[in-house]
Order: C-alpha cells, then structure tokens, then sequence
C-alpha cells in the first residue's frame, strides 16, 4: 500500500535503514542512534546534553535515554554543568575503543545499503533528508485550532485539508 504522506514514508524509510545498521551494528553492543550520538560527542567535544539534543535533532529526553547505557558501559562521562541543572557529555578512553571498533560495522551496512539502493540513490537519499532537517517547521498561530474544527467537522472536512489518508 502507498501512502501520500511524506511522515510516514520517512519514518516508514528510517525504522527499515535502521534495522539494517542495528542489526550490523549489534556485535558491538550499540544501536545506530548510540553510534551517531558518540560520533557525534567525539566531534563536538565535551558538549552539554542540551546543545547536543538540538544539533541531533532530538529531544532532551530522548538523549538521556540514549546516554544512559553509554555511561553505564563507560562510554561517556556526564559532567555537572557550570548551572549544575545541566549535564555534559565526553567520550571516554573506552568509548574511543568502542567507536573504533564499530565503524567497520557502520561502514558495511552502508556499503550494503548502497549496494541495494545505488551510489547514485544513496546520494539524494541523504541529501534530501538533510534539506528537510535544515528546515524549522512550525506550526503558525491559529493551525492548531484549524486543525481541531476539521477534525470536529469530521472525516470529509479532513480529505479538505490536505490531511493524508
């Protein structure tokens, strides 16, 4: 079945990329989001979780679910922040280890997603996601409760509205 909307084919497209980094991933003991969030620490240095979240694209919360097993394996070190509410993140000695040894996994699961999706696919693949994730997309005032009448109006009011199937 194909669906008209573009929420669901990307996160629809994530979850199956996704299952294929996990599962090569996975002697290593990280998911990919592990993998992506030490790459990204050892990048930025020691990085308060805050400002981390933001660069991820990800929520506070979501983080902190993600670094808690990092730590707990001594893959990174929380560090009180200067306002001691925040946290900041730094990659240990053994999460360099860790990182090193699971990007020869990463890079064969991109090597097999390019295999079935082509150099060239692969290309626009992450271009494209990359545009959209430039882009802040809000809700202006007065969409919300616009939303909310159609969806009191009922299901043909919806079909209007643009709202995918």
């Amino acid at each position: 079945m194909t669906v008209s909307c573009n929420c669901y084919a990307l996160r629809q497209a994530s979850r199956r990329v996704s299952q294929l980094y996990d599962q090569l991933l996975a002697p290593s003991g990280l998911r990919a989001t592990q993998y992506m969030l030490l790459v990204e620490v050892e990048k930025l240095g020691p990085i308060s979780l805050l400002p981390l979240a933001t660069h991820m694209i990800m929520d506070r919360a979501t983080i902190g679910h993600n670094i808690r097993p990092l730590e707990a394996n001594g893959c990174l070190t929380l560090a009180v922040g200067e306002d001691r509410r925040s946290r900041g993140a730094s990659l240990t000695k053994a999460g360099r280890k860790v990182l090193a040894g699971a990007k020869p996994l990463w890079q064969r699961a991109h090597a097999i997603f390019e295999a079935k999706i082509g150099p060239e696919d692969s290309a626009k693949l992450r271009t494209m996601p990359r545009r959209v994730a430039e882009r802040e997309f809000s809700v202006e005032e007065g969409q919300v409760d616009a939303a909310r009448s159609a969806l009191a109006a009922g299901p043909a009011r919806l079909e209007e509205t643009g709202s995918c199937p």
